[in-house]
């Protein structure tokens, strides 16, 4: 078992990114136009990496299966991101934000990578406001902010309910002006297969053209993997489709460490599940835990009423409610994390107190926020014996104003209007927290190639706190990787452009083709969907919200058997050379059932509950994760050798020496 090295600068915790920038190693103007960068992956990590990068000078190649980089799945991302700017003033700094982020990801982040984040928090606001998005602002003009879970300050910035897309523009705009200049060369519909390594250094990449069909070579100084993550593995996610784990996969079975596969976060506000033949689940921003309270009937007669359709939500009388997020954590409510308020969703449906005809499902409920904002607006308004309907009506704008269009999402998908009748919701699988092993220049074990955003596992710990997933993808890309890649890449200038037709080219070329025309050829009984599907339900079942020894044995044992069936009776029609969208979901669908072993291998090592892992066998009296930080605080990095089952542990010891390790609480 190895021990990892960091590469985390001496010195105080606030200085070392400041020191670390002063002392590494940095490319001049006149060298940097002959390095070439490859990015894989166009969403806010890839995208600002790459135009920040371009900007700098270097030369970059973008690659995204998309058919625009406007369409990287950054752009679903609803509630906000957050940054220390204390505009509210209400006790916000650099520090607490460091603090909640590490306290959010239950003590099992990296402390030096959290407090950089936070440091560099303010600056992605201003480089995005800079960029022309359009953040909300309050009355006199200044930026306004909102409070998300685990967090007692209102430190997010938000641009309606669209936060993820409006930050993507500005990306967008700023990598458009590098394809302008021809600083970037943008390769979209192209999936990355393979990465090329030569002499041990990362120095290329195998891509399939998916219009054509051809199988081309790229070669660069360095490659940055920014492809998001893996939460597809369970088949039902709130990622778009389209997401897949083959770029970080790839790179992993070429020396490229996975770190906590199994730290996996579950969002408790989706629209919960409709019917078996549902391909992806929606999300429902967690901004709206802001002002909607979420309850459960407090009787199991109730409950099953309201199942049945004998009675209506709107009938059940304020104390036969149970708040009970509000009840459980008195100084959060219904915004503590992510992790706790999905638990606490499946324990009050598996009691039988779920509202919808699975039973998987509890109340968003706005009226309160209706009236309350209501009441104000009389009150700015000067208005005089307003009637309780015109005080709502009053309110129902203003929340419209704040959510209007994830109301209207929600109206379309659901068939019931949220204005009326409370929101059914429950948790789903959304973010992963885990991903390719980095040292604090988010370089991976492999030089030369880095990892950026959801697909590092740097920053999060066991479990995401809300809106700073865009906070982490930014940062990397426009404030961290400029500056970490230049102490790499100074040793480049002379080394020239990379030749494609090296042995180390031809022979990833050879092994990918046989891949790609395995699959075609083995002429199958059963679609690639039909495996995807089998695979999404033992995860969910055994690997999911709740998992036990058992049934994480069970699951290795049940995915290992379904790979073998997979890759004897999957039918993928269609051709190699030419356009097949089943041979590239063959493709993901085939990582996947190695990721999924290597998921539930984690897990099932991991012998403590943490953030989004949470291991039945530890957990407190009251049913909160129970942790063990003697046996247990470090990361997990996952070595390939050939086959999930034979992965080999190393880890990363975490210390933390700014901030005080303690029981995370909530109440």
């Amino acid at each position: 078992m190895g021990v990892l090295d960091s590469k985390v600068p001496q010195g105080p915790l606030a200085d070392k990114w400041v020191n670390h920038k002063n002392k590494i190693n940095l490319v001049n103007p006149a060298n940097k136009r002959n390095i070439d960068i490859i990015v894989v992956g166009t969403g806010l990590a890839g995208g600002s990496a790459a135009a920040t990068l371009a900007e700098l000078g270097y030369n970059v190649k973008t690659f995204c299966y998309q058919d625009s980089p406007r369409r990287a799945h950054s752009i679903a991302a609803q509630g906000g991101i957050n940054a220390a700017k204390n505009y509210q003033g209400d006790g916000d700094s650099d520090y607490r934000l460091f603090y909640d982020t590490v306290k959010g990801g239950d003590y099992r982040a990296r402390e030096s990578n959290v407090y950089r984040l936070a440091e560099v928090s303010g600056n992605i606001i201003d480089q995005c406001v800079a960029q022309g998005v359009p953040f909300a602002r309050e009355y006199g003009g200044l930026l306004d902010n909102r409070s998300f879970g685990g967090v007692l300050v209102s430190r997010t910035f938000y641009a309606k309910g669209q936060t993820g897309q409006q930050l993507l523009l500005g990306c967008y705009s700023a990598m458009n002006r590098q394809i302008n200049r021809g600083k970037i060369k943008s390769y979209t519909r192209h999936e990355m297969l393979d990465v090329v390594l030569v002499d041990g250094k990362a120095r290329g990449i195998i891509a399939r053209d998916l219009v054509t069909g051809e199988i081309e070579r790229h070669s660069a100084h360095a490659v940055v993997i920014a492809s998001g993550g893996y939460g597809n593995v369970f088949y039902l996610s709130t990622n778009a489709m389209g997401s897949n784990v083959t770029a970080a996969w790839k790179v992993h079975k070429k020396g490229a460490f996975f770190a906590n596969p199994c730290f996996t976060q579950i969002h408790p506000t989706c629209i919960p599940v409709s019917g078996d033949h549902q391909s992806k689940l929606t999300l429902m921003s967690e901004s709206l835990r802001n002002d909607g309270r979420i309850w459960v009937p407090k009787k199991l007669e109730d409950a099953k009423a309201i199942r049945e359709g004998r009675l209506k939500p709107t009938q059940l009388a304020e104390e036969d409610r149970d708040y009970y997020l509000e009840r459980r954590y008195p100084a959060f409510g219904n915004l503590v994390p992510r992790d706790v308020a999905s638990r606490a969703a499946k324990e009050r449906c598996d009691a039988g107190f779920g509202v919808n005809k699975t039973g998987e499902a509890v109340y968003l409920d706005f009226s309160a926020a209706f009236m309350r904002y209501g009441r104000e607006a009389v009150s700015t308004q000067k208005i005089e014996n307003a009637s309780e309907e015109q005080i709502r009506e009053l309110g129902k704008a203003v929340v419209e104003a704040k959510y209007g269009n994830l109301f209207q999402m929600y109206e379309k998908i659901v068939d019931e209007n949220p204005y009326e009748t409370p929101m059914k919701i429950y948790p789903a699988v959304h973010y992963t927290m885990g991903g390719l092993w980095v040292d604090y220049n988010l370089q991976t074990t492999v030089p030369g190639l880095y990892a950026a955003g959801e697909a590092n596992f740097s920053d999060h710990g066991a479990n995401r706190l809300g809106a700073s997933a865009l906070m982490q993808g930014l940062a990397d890309g426009y404030f961290v990787l400029p500056y970490t890649m230049g102490d790499y890449l100074a040793n480049d200038i002379r080394t020239g452009r990379i030749p494609t037709d090296s042995p180390e080219f031809d022979e990833a070329e050879r092994k990918i083709r046989e891949q790609l025309e395995r699959f075609v050829n083995t002429k199958g009984t059963k679609s690639v969907d039909y495996f995807h599907k089998r695979l999404g339900k033992i995860m969910w079942d055994k690997v999911g919200m709740s998992r036990n020894a058992t049934g994480l044995k069970e699951a290795i044992s049940e995915i290992k058997a379904l790979r073998e069936e997979f890759w004897k009776d999957v039918r993928v029609p269609g051709i190699v050379d030419g356009m097949n969208p089943e041979l590239e979901k063959a493709g993901r669908v085939a990582d996947f059932l190695e990721l999924g072993e290597l998921f539930a291998k984690d897990a099932l090592h991991r012998e403590e509950s943490c953030g989004g892992h949470f291991r039945e066998e530890f957990q407190t009296e009251e049913g909160e994760a129970l942790r063990d930080d003697e046996n247990f605080m470090y990361v997990a990095a996952w070595e390939y050798t050939g086959e999930p089952a034979d992965a080999v542990l190393h880890k990363e010891d975490l210390v933390y020496e700014n901030i005080e390790v303690k029981t995370r609480s909530y109440k």
